[in-house]
């Protein structure tokens, strides 16, 4: 994988810490949470193979497309939605694709100094998926980065849009909600977000569009950093 060259971070205000310093006594612990397909990685190559792999072992000729209405939802809830009965038979024909396939994934453009960026500002950072463990591990093999948690369907509680894995992940973390910031590019992801409490950005350069109330849009990873230019999200009405 080939490294970009690191990206210069926004000089802090003069009255703001500067990114690494340590964090004040008084300063809550912040948590930056992030979806997978769309916002770290571009998988749609790798989801691509996998239902043409569906579709010529089961019969099913529903177009990709219609697959790709759904994401964000948990593998079965897209199942039921497109009518497919047999979903372990195709559940486990895709899973095994994806695995197969995962190579063809690749992170957007800036996403890891970023990300590493965050980690130097104290911040934690968890990745709230709705892909499968088996599917998820080996894609975010390809980062590398200090993740505190990962929560998939294989966990606890109900998948998105309920806020059962966000609300976890912050268990984990030990973060209070209003304290973190969630990361998506679907529909279900910003349904979570506001259900779980919690602050939502909206990828610009994922796959899906933002729904009422209208959330804050970042167009590129690299404005993420915004974040980290004060004590506070940057994000207002997402929460409506």
């Amino acid at each position: 994988m080939t490294v970009p060259a690191p990206i210069a971070l926004p000089a802090p205000a003069a009255s703001e810490s500067k990114v690494g310093e340590p964090r004040h006594a008084d300063r809550a612990q912040r948590a930056l949470l992030l979806d997978l397909d769309g916002v770290l990685l571009d998988t749609r190559p790798v989801m691509q193979k996998a239902w043409r792999k569906v579709q010529e072992d089961h019969g099913i000729t529903l177009p990709f497309t219609d697959y790709e209405r759904h994401l964000g939802r948990e593998f079965s809830d897209i199942m039921q939605r497109l009518g497919i009965a047999d979903i372990d038979a195709v559940r486990r024909t895709y899973e095994t694709e994806s695995v197969a396939t995962a190579h063809l994934a690749h992170e957007f453009t800036g996403i890891v100094e970023v990300l590493h960026a965050f980690v130097a500002a104290d911040w934690r950072l968890g990745v709230v998926t709705s892909k499968h463990v088996d599917r998820a591990a080996p894609l975010l093999a390809h980062l590398g980065c200090p993740f505190a948690t990962v929560r998939t369907p294989a966990g606890a509680g109900r998948a998105k849009p309920a806020p059962d894995p966000l609300l976890l992940a912050l268990v984990d973390l030990g973060v209070d909600p209003a304290e973190a910031v969630y990361v998506g590019d679907m529909a279900v992801d910003q349904e979570a977000a506001a259900r779980a409490g919690v602050a939502y950005v909206h990828a610009g350069w994922g796959y899906g569009q933002p729904t009422s109330p209208a959330p804050e849009i970042v167009d590129a990873p690299r404005g993420l950093l915004q974040l980290l230019r004060s004590g506070t999200p940057f994000v207002e009405g997402s929460l409506g």
